[in-house]
């Protein structure tokens, strides 16, 4: 990215001489500069990061609350049973 941006050289000229596509340089370029405050077009690496763990902490909640409604349909169904009285 340094090479890019120190110099002023195009993108596709810089990918090509480190060997990789010209698509994923631009990416790290713009995230560089997200990071640095230069792009409010995108998120920061911490905000990504951030996103990511809330994203997996919200998949775990409902995973939970599921379990939750399972076991009170059944804590209902055996208060619902009728009772019968023991045999002597």
């Amino acid at each position: 990215m340094r090479e890019v941006r120190g110099t002023g050289r195009p993108i596709a000229h810089v990918a090509k001489d480190l060997g990789i596509h010209k698509e994923a340089l631009r990416g790290w370029v713009r995230q560089a500069e997200a990071d640095v405050g230069e792009r409010d077009d995108r998120l920061t690496s911490t905000e990504l990061a951030e996103l990511k763990h809330l994203r997996e902490e919200v998949a775990e909640l409902r995973r939970a609350n599921e379990i939750l409604k399972a076991a009170s349909a059944l804590s209902a169904q055996e208060l619902d049973r009728p009772r019968t009285r023991p045999t002597r």
